[in-house]
């Protein structure tokens, strides 16, 4: 069987824009001889679509798409991801299920047995399981369908089991020649290899081929990377999809389903993928379309900060035009938080989309000034000054009578930044510019930012970025020629609020500040746990407690694109007001 593998980019609720694109690939993929084109999880409404899913007419109105998706399709089938209404009296309202379409008309449905209810995912809130997975016939191949969790039962993927049964291992006792899994599964770093592992563990288990086809792009926060697989039956992997670009490809698996047909699985005693292994011979012949003869020639996949950076550049781009901005606004300090934001805004929307704005108070020194024009210049990027001085002291003239005889404190040192953000979102305003928020995760995590400041914008393009990793990411940038000065690298961070500010007043060093804020917002450490890693008992409580009392500000931010498997935002769900000091 030929299989067509549509990885697309769909948009959370745009019926008629996600209908179009998969009646193009459906149509490339069929001119390239697919006789079986296969399409992401909740292609048709894009996923994920959250509470649009409580809406009255927002379900009717999916399944109409599907249906006119459906009309225009000939002999070829193709499996859709939707939404499809659950018609039993009780559980929950939806389906997440998968639609065979042919000949003009929506067939079988197969429904998610698993619906994930951690971290960014809450399907419970939403969808009914299946009890088993379902099996179709088609060319006269028996074939499974599973939906993204479905695979995700592998026990190294967490200490304790989440879910009571494991569609993989029900469909090993099927003798299948082909299982699918259509998914939606959001990338963080790292995250690429364990699900190819979980692919080819998968493939190994049930004895036959599986073809895995994910979304591609940013929607709200999170970011889809591709990488769609396909494994043959001994867990070899046949084809790669690109990562972090939409791609279509035609793989021809009938060698791989032979030899699945061949490979003897006990079905009695389940055993994990380790234990069956490949018939002697060499691996079947398999020969893929459009791309790639083999997987050899499987597109380069980007590693370390390459893939960093290319995730946050599509999730910015697709942040941006899903919303509606063609434009970006940054203001330039000359640190390198903000240039390494401006860069990703360089490449995401194009130079000259995108405007620098440096804003110098009375104390702001000269060679962040130059620094922040350099960085400008050899972007490409139109760049300009609003000098703020005159604005900040009018607004502490306004405020003496009101602070006669206290000291000058931190609130002096925020009226500058909430300036900038005043300032900035005017500008915003004027031009229909997103302005692009420049604080990472370190910043963030400890509230050293400001509220209604430099918080003030559409978009946390590095929220979810430790500040080491940001030095990391500046250096991969001048891997090839300085494109952020030199300068902004080496000096000592400073948010230049005061004369002779630098961070490490107040906090560690970075790598060592990173380190505590791995182990207790990712890793869930308590003070205890971290003191026994070997960091000192009072660094430890100031920087847990700056984290639990900047709680407020994180709930106000904008959203930031996630990158690590637990960002600031809807996967991390820590009340305001609470005592526990763990």
């Amino acid at each position: 069987m030929r299989l067509g593998l549509a990885q697309i980019n769909p948009t959370v609720g745009d019926l008629d824009g996600n209908r179009r694109l998969i009646l193009e690939a459906y149509a490339a993929l069929v001119a390239q001889g697919a006789e079986l084109v296969v399409f992401p999880e909740l292609a048709v409404c894009g996923y994920p679509p959250r509470d649009l899913l409580f809406k009255r007419q927002f379900v009717p109105d999916v399944e109409t798409a599907l249906r006119e998706i459906a009309a225009h399709l000939g002999e070829v089938p193709a499996l859709i991801g939707t939404v499809a209404t659950n018609p039993a009296p009780e559980g929950r309202r939806f389906f997440n299920a998968a639609a065979l379409c042919r000949h003009g008309r929506v067939g079988t449905l197969a429904r998610k047995c698993l619906l994930p209810t951690y971290d960014v995912f809450d399907e419970d809130r939403y969808f009914e399981p299946a009890r088993e997975p379902t099996i179709v016939e088609i060319a006269g191949y028996k074939i499974g369908l599973t939906i993204c969790e479905d695979i995700w039962t592998q026990p190294a993927l967490t200490p304790h089991q989440r879910y009571h049964s494991d569609p993989v291992q029900w469909l090993a006792a099927q003798k299948l020649d082909l299982m699918v899994n259509l998914s939606a599964s959001p990338w963080h770093h790292g995250k690429g290899h364990l699900r190819q592992q979980l692919v080819t563990d998968a493939a190994r288990a049930l004895g036959c081929p599986v073809v895995y086809v994910n979304a591609v792009g940013g929607n709200d926060e999170l970011i889809f990377d591709g990488r769609s697989l396909v494994a043959d039956a001994h867990g070899g992997l046949i084809a790669e999809l690109a990562a972090f670009a939409v791609e279509l490809k035609v793989v021809d698996t009938p060698a791989a389903i032979a030899a699945a047909r061949n490979v003897q699985l006990s079905t009695s005693n389940f055993q994990p993928p380790t234990s069956l292994t490949p018939p002697a011979g060499p691996a079947p012949a398999l020969n893929v379309e459009s791309s790639a003869s083999n997987v050899g020639h499987c597109p380069p996949v980007p590693t370390g900060d390459g893939e960093v950076f290319a995730a946050l550049v599509l999730g910015l781009r697709d942040y941006a035009h899903k919303s509606g901005f063609t434009k970006a606004l940054v203001a330039l300090s000359g640190g390198i938080d903000s240039a390494v934001v401006a860069v990703l805004a360089a490449e995401a929307l194009g130079a000259a989309n995108v405007t620098g704005v440096s804003l110098p108070s009375a104390i702001s020194s000269l060679h962040s000034r130059e620094d922040a024009g350099v960085l400008a210049q050899n972007l490409g990027l139109r760049f300009e000054t609003v000098r703020i001085a005159d604005v900040v002291m009018e607004c502490e003239k306004s405020l003496w009578p009101l602070f006669a005889g206290r000291a000058r404190d931190v609130t002096e040192e925020n009226l500058q930044a909430r300036v900038r953000g005043l300032l900035m979102m005017a500008l915003s305003n004027k031009f229909g510019a997103l302005l692009l928020t420049t604080g990472n995760k370190s910043e963030v995590a400890v509230g050293y930012c400001t509220l209604y400041g430099d918080m003030c914008g559409g978009l946390a393009v590095i929220s979810d970025v430790f500040k080491t990793q940001i030095y990391d990411l500046a250096r991969w940038i001048n891997r090839d020629r300085e494109i952020i000065p030199a300068n902004t690298i080496t000096k000592p961070p400073s948010a230049e609020l005061r004369p002779g500010q630098l961070d490490q007043d107040s906090l560690p060093p970075y790598d060592v500040l990173d380190a505590i804020l791995k182990g207790y917002v990712e890793d869930g450490l308590s003070r205890r746990d971290l003191v026994a890693r070997g960091f000192a008992e009072s660094v430890v409580h100031d920087v847990v407690r700056k984290v639990d009392l900047s709680e407020y500000k994180r709930k106000q931010a904008a959203p930031g694109l996630k990158i690590t498997p637990l960002a600031f935002g809807v996967g991390r769900r820590i009340p305001i007001v609470q005592k526990y000091r763990g």
